[in-house]
């Protein structure tokens, strides 16, 4: 079974990475620009393990109670990780005993939390503001007016980076029209954040749109991993 989960993400990862090069060729962009980040919501730390070992050592989690015990599964493993899901101020801690890059800073109060959780635990932690393109509630994300001040707080907090910005794409419309929107952000957060130079976007079915509109990170689970399974409790 081992080797056939294998094959199956060795076949993943090509696929995402043809689609990637072919994405870069149609933009005049470099494919070292591209950051992959295996999205790996309910799936086992075994399979982190054979992604780890086909290449791919960037890994997104959106849920603190599914991360952190992955996370301590494969410490022994050189990996980046990411999360890229909602967090509450309570989990800040937490979070930041594991994750090297926090995708969903999107409030003042978080960039707080995440500031005492980094000093506690000895670490540095890059954070991107999480932007929202359709201020729908409950998707999360800062409205477009509140993003230079939030990334000036995460920028003068102690033990923080910041890295840039994040935006997932609004349901059911056109990705296009809000990764434009996304990297007129990007390049606003940079005039005065100059390494400011990530922008997270783009998922298993918008990718190409993301690397046209100048993506640098993409979050991507389905098109690598296959289904999502139910997360057994």
């Amino acid at each position: 079974m081992t080797a056939q989960r294998r094959a199956e993400l060795a076949e993943g990862i090509a696929g995402v990475r043809d689609r990637i090069a072919a994405a870069c060729a149609a933009a005049d962009r470099d494919e070292a620009e591209i950051t992959l980040i295996a999205v790996t919501k309910t799936f086992p730390a075994s399979d982190v393990r054979l992604l780890a070992g086909l290449g791919l050592t960037d890994v997104g989690e959106n849920r603190d109670q599914e991360a952190r015990p992955k996370a301590a599964d494969c410490a022994d493993l050189p990996l980046t990780w990411h999360f890229v899901g909602s967090l509450q101020t309570n989990k800040a801690r937490a979070v930041a005993g594991y994750a090297d890059v926090v995708h969903s800073v999107d409030r003042s109060r978080l960039v707080t939390a995440l500031s005492d959780a980094a000093v506690r635990a000895g670490r540095t932690l890059r954070c991107l503001v999480q932007v929202s393109l359709d201020e729908e509630e409950g998707r999360g994300g800062a409205p477009v007016r509140d993003v230079p001040a939030l990334a000036d707080g995460i920028a003068g907090a102690d033990g923080l980076e910041l890295g840039g910005v994040m935006a997932v794409a609004p349901l059911g419309a056109d990705p296009a029209p809000a990764f434009t929107r996304l990297a007129e952000v990007a390049a606003e957060v940079r005039r005065n954040h100059p390494d400011a130079s990530i922008v997270s976007a783009g998922m298993s079915g918008d990718l190409e749109q993301a690397i046209a509109s100048g993506a640098t990170h993409l979050r991507v689970g389905t098109a690598l991993l296959g289904g999502r399974r139910a997360i057994v409790r």
